[in-house]
């Protein structure tokens, strides 16, 4: 009886151990193919629409990237991001931080076709979300399993943006804490900054490396097209001045990126900081030399950062309309 017992009590450990492990990271009450049963066509109409809106809008796939760092990064993955303002609340879209953030109309067209699909179903979350893997795809990068599930927020977070939004300008020490803080690691985070591979810098965001004096870190050669694409040490806001991030490959997500910063052409002063700081440049280096390694280390903090304390089960809402919350009842 006595061995019977311990087989039995080793056989039930094995299996919630197997249980644990295949549910490894469900903890956010998300799941791969939530809408499997609600709505089975919702990914291939996102896909779809994410493929046909590229087709026509070749930036709408930064805005995409942008988006799910914006929204998920800031304490919870809930499309609080694509709220408007009202009277008694400020969008987060106005803030500083979401300065050239653009393209939301296009989230809303995806919204669309799928609540003529599956109306009250499909979540804005999920659906910032799943564009932004799309767009991945259509950028030339890796294809990222990710879970869905999540329920829309019911208010902004303007308030909170500079809490944990790094900046451009702020310490590598800042940038990687932030990071950290929601379980994304260095390699993490020096992947995560790679989209830089791809979109553009305003000239806000660059004269002040630029004007009165140019920083001299900067590669000679790269100087004269900054100075041409950015003519001005004041610009206007709302012109449309910028420098693409790569000149080489400007509309594909690749390890370029790192190859440019460690030539000193890196846009941002956070750029520069992840080629020279000690604890980043390391990854730079491999990233460099390794697409694969780029992508992997990518896809895992995509994934972490989608996974960012999303809100679940009966919390928030499904939005009618992504950018307000649905009217209280």
């Amino acid at each position: 009886m006595g061995s019977k017992s311990l087989i039995f009590f080793a056989l039930l450990s094995y299996s919630a151990l197997a249980f644990a492990e295949e549910n490894e990271g469900s903890s956010s009450g998300l799941v791969m193919n939530f809408y499997k049963d609600a709505c089975p066509q919702a990914e291939d109409i996102i896909r779809e629409q994410v493929k046909l809106l590229y087709k026509r809008h070749k930036n709408t796939a930064f805005s995409w990237l942008r988006n799910i760092f914006h929204d998920c990064a800031v304490e919870s993955c809930d499309a609080s991001l694509l709220l408007d303002s009202t009277r008694r609340m400020m969008s987060e879209k106005e803030m500083d931080r979401s300065f050239g953030l653009r393209n939301f109309r296009y989230l809303e067209t995806i919204k669309e076709a799928v609540e003529r699909e599956c109306p009250g179903v499909v979540s804005c979350a999920d659906i910032l979300v799943l564009s932004a893997r799309d767009g991945i795809v259509e950028l030339g990068g890796p294809y990222i399993p990710l879970k869905t599930g999540r329920r829309d927020g019911r208010r902004s977070r303007a308030e909170m943006l500079e809490q944990y939004l790094p900046d451009h300008n702020e310490s590598m020490s800042v940038v990687l804490e932030r990071f950290r803080a929601i379980g994304i690691n260095t390699p993490g985070v020096v992947a995560l900054l790679g989209s830089h591979s791809v979109g553009r810098t305003h000239c806000v965001k660059l004269v002040h490396r630029l004007y009165p004096e140019v920083d001299p870190v900067f590669n000679p050669d790269h100087i004269p097209h900054m100075l041409k694409k950015c003519p001005d040490p004041i610009p206007d806001p709302k012109a449309v001045q910028y420098v693409r991030n790569d000149r080489g490959t400007p509309m594909v997500l690749d390890n370029n990126y790192y190859r440019n910063i460690l030539d000193n052409k890196g846009l941002l002063l956070v750029d520069h900081q992840l080629a020279t700081d000690k604890r980043t440049r390391p990854y730079v280096v491999k990233m460099a030399k390794s697409q694969d390694y780029f992508f992997k280390e990518f896809s895992r903090a995509i994934a972490i950062l989608s996974e960012n304390s999303p809100l679940t089960g009966t919390k928030g809402e499904i939005r009618k309309q992504c950018n307000v919350v649905n009217k209280l009842h």
